[in-house]
């Protein structure tokens, strides 16, 4: 397990979403274009998982859950898997923690890149990323 610390003015949104590219990003690396699927999230009140045989996505009220859980300082987690690597990571506060299944190099990958992007103003993320994890219910 990798933990990093960070002291980021980034707004949550922005924060999640910047945790969650960059975990896919560096682990296609190792895992090709395997899927990345989403296999829970907990928060502070919810647990979210994917109905079978769906795909668990991040819908509005989702995300609102999220966002507040942080903006709390309160633990969320993800358990994420690509290919065979089973992913889980945990934003607390300022503080960013990943574990691995498999591969200790991707951990150190993630931890590195978010080291960097987490205290820009604009970090780098690639836009077709937000509609492939997300889902907007109307």
């Amino acid at each position: 397990m990798k933990t990093l610390e960070f002291e980021s003015n980034m707004d949550s949104r922005k924060k999640l979403m910047t945790v969650l590219f960059w975990t896919n990003r560096k682990a296609a690396r190792t895992e090709g274009c395997a899927p990345f699927l989403i296999k829970k999230i907990a928060t502070e009140e919810n647990i979210y998982k994917p109905e079978e045989p769906k795909l668990l996505k991040l819908t509005d009220p989702i995300i609102d859950d999220i966002i507040k859980t942080m903006e709390e300082n309160k633990p969320v987690e993800f358990e994420m898997q690509m290919g065979t690597e089973y992913i889980t990571t945990n934003i607390d506060g300022n503080q960013f923690s990943i574990s691995t299944d498999h591969s200790e190099e991707i951990e150190e990958e993630i931890v590195e890149k978010l080291d960097k992007e987490l205290n820009k103003k604009f970090p780098s993320i690639c836009e077709s990323f937000k509609p492939r994890v997300t889902k907007h219910v109307k």
